[in-house]
């Protein structure tokens, strides 16, 4: 079993600069897939979800052809402490409306609020256990990852946050957590694979073999964070570009 790290643990984070962004004037989310054409594939039970062809390969062309237009920064080589080796362009911005599209207007939130998992759909009560809680929807925070060849996120765990859930049907933001990572891959490229390190239910036990993710234009993946979160990389791209979206699963707290 590989060794962990200690300085593993990723914290997603809101500056003032991001907040005071001109929101970007991201394209129209068409053409789309029905959630009755899609379903849930399992990588690792209760752990890690994936949803093939969430978006269309032409939709995932038209957001990589905008997403470039964007102001990325390269993130340093050298990390901050208790930060992992992360290099990659990127881009954050604190965008609701944008958040709620990605969650309303594509098959996400049926597929969440009412998941079949192994052909079986779950009831109320599996569904607020497998997700944490009782879903909102997307964090606010979006991110966009650009990795190059020779980039990659070295091994790490994605933390939970408390946020300010915003409601359209409350003055007052509802308060929430996140619980589940969620990728949206937008291209294929040689590497650059998202990797987890389950551990063996005990010391006696055979070290798990690693779960690959292999990237899929179009292709969502959901993971838990938090404690639950399994050590996780995103493996060296060696040719062309991984384009990533990145948000969270809220729930109620």
């Amino acid at each position: 079993m590989p060794s962990k790290p200690k300085q593993t643990k990723v914290k997603s984070t809101t500056t003032k600069d991001d907040e005071q962004q001109a929101l970007p004037s991201w394209p129209a989310l068409q053409p789309l897939v029905t959630a009755a054409d899609l379903t849930f594939t399992i990588l690792l039970p209760d752990q890690v979800l994936t949803i093939p062809r969430l978006w269309t390969a032409a939709l995932c062309k038209t957001y990589v052809s905008f997403l470039a237009t964007l102001h990325l920064v390269t993130t340093p080589g050298k990390p901050k402490k208790g930060n992992a080796v992360r290099v990659n362009d990127r881009y954050q911005i604190n965008d609701p409306a944008f958040a709620e599209r990605l969650w309303s207007d594509t098959a996400l939130k049926q597929l969440v609020e009412h998941p079949t998992i192994d052909g079986r759909e779950l009831n109320s009560d599996e569904t607020k256990h497998l997700w944490g809680g009782e879903v909102l929807g997307l964090n606010n925070n979006i991110r966009i990852y650009r990795y190059s060849a020779g980039q990659f996120f070295d091994r790490h765990f994605d933390e939970s946050n408390n946020i300010s859930f915003p409601s359209a049907s409350s003055p007052s933001p509802i308060l929430a957590k996140t619980t589940w990572t969620l990728l949206l891959y937008l291209t294929s490229c040689k590497g650059g694979e998202t990797v987890f390190y389950p551990e063996p239910a005990s010391k006696r036990e055979a070290v798990p073999a690693p779960v690959i993710a292999e990237l899929e234009v179009g292709m969502a993946l959901l993971h838990r964070h938090g404690k639950d979160c399994l050590l996780h990389e995103g493996r060296e791209v060696l040719g062309g570009e991984k384009w990533v979206i990145r948000s969270d699963l809220c729930v109620r707290r």
